[in-house]
């Protein structure tokens, strides 16, 4: 399987995964008067293709033991089933983030969701898999919550423009963070085994990067068929949701849907991949500041903040300063750990 032979390299790959993170909802932007229940069905079909082409290609390069389907062949049944679970787990996260979005728009749903599956998710994997420079990763995650206060401060400057403020988007997007935060350990977990090894590239009977992509999504698409009909029959926003729409929706808006899954499944690979190299709660984390980039998108493209306050933009700026912060914090914690 294909692995990042340097720290560099795995440092842009995990950029790299933060910009597929925080840019798969545009997907969802690009659709009128289409619901995200909807779109969702092909988002969840594309996160688990993408994960799969990329074992069959990039993960199988040099036909032996650790490639994916040897991997999967050899992986213990209860790994396999933590990283089905955490997709699950992260499927109902999701969701109830793209309804977030829909309810706060981009660039408040994105920061207050992930940033507390960050702070969560990186405190619970490096309890997992300690891995890296705690103090300074502490400092990161931290920075990383000073974030998530600011675009919070942020949203209660703005104003009445744009998107109408909505206390139950909020606390849905604090919900979905809470789940968000979930996945990660158990992710770590199944790529860690049941006797970690730090020799060994792939520790006996652990899942590869690959491997535990492509369960993970599946994980994610099985749960569609459980809690995407539960909320087409109890909608948190709208009118309840028949399947009708789904069939009659314009092929643009599969395609859409089918691209937001496989940029963000994109994304996933190459954070599990580079996890390898510098730790899976150091590569989570970084991936974890996609807000930095959703909210890029919901400020200059959707023009969310567009009227806003001068207090709501300087919160705006101190949030993307609290990022790029964190975001170099949690790169130090790997080189002095």
């Amino acid at each position: 399987m294909f692995l990042p032979s340097t720290f560099t390299a795995a440092l842009l790959m995990t950029i790299l995964c933060t910009c597929c993170w925080g840019s798969f909802a545009n997907t969802f932007k690009l659709t009128k008067n289409y619901r995200f229940e909807l779109y969702y069905w092909d988002y969840g079909l594309g996160i688990f293709l993408t994960s799969v082409l990329c074992a069959m290609t990039l993960g199988s390069v040099h036909h032996d033991a650790t490639s994916f389907l040897p991997n999967l062949q050899q992986a213990d049944a209860n790994l396999l089933f933590y990283a089905l679970i955490g997709g699950a787990i992260f499927n109902v996260a999701n969701v109830l983030l793209v309804a977030g979005i829909e309810m706060v728009g981009l660039a408040i749903a994105f920061p207050l969701s992930i940033g507390i599956a960050l702070v969560e998710g990186t405190v619970l994997s490096y309890l997992t898999h300690p891995q890296g420079n705690a103090v300074l990763l502490g400092a990161g995650v931290t920075m990383a919550l000073v974030a998530v206060i600011l675009i919070g401060m942020a949203y209660a400057a703005r104003g009445t423009v744009g998107v109408v403020s909505s206390r139950k988007g909020t606390v849905v997007c604090i919900i979905s963070g809470l789940l968000m935060g979930i996945f990660a350990p158990l992710i770590t977990k199944a790529m860690q085994g049941n006797h970690p090894d730090a020799s060994a590239l792939v520790p006996a009977g652990a899942l590869n990067s690959y491997t535990a992509a492509v369960m993970m999504t599946l994980g994610a698409f099985l749960c569609c068929f459980v809690f995407n009909p539960i909320l087409m029959r109890w909608p948190l926003v709208g009118a309840r949701v028949r399947f009708s729409g789904y069939v009659s929706a314009p092929a643009k808006y599969h395609l859409l849907g089918l691209l937001g899954g496989a940029i963000w499944g994109t994304g996933t690979v190459l954070n599990f991949v580079a996890g390898r190299f510098v730790g899976l709660p150091i590569s989570y984390a970084i991936g974890q500041a996609s807000p930095m980039i959703a909210t890029l998108w919901g400020v200059f493209l959707w023009k969310e903040f567009a009227g806003a306050k001068r207090l709501s933009k300087i919160y705006l700026l101190g949030m993307f300063s609290a990022y790029v912060l964190a975001l170099a914090l949690i790169a130090l914690a790997y080189k002095a750990g």
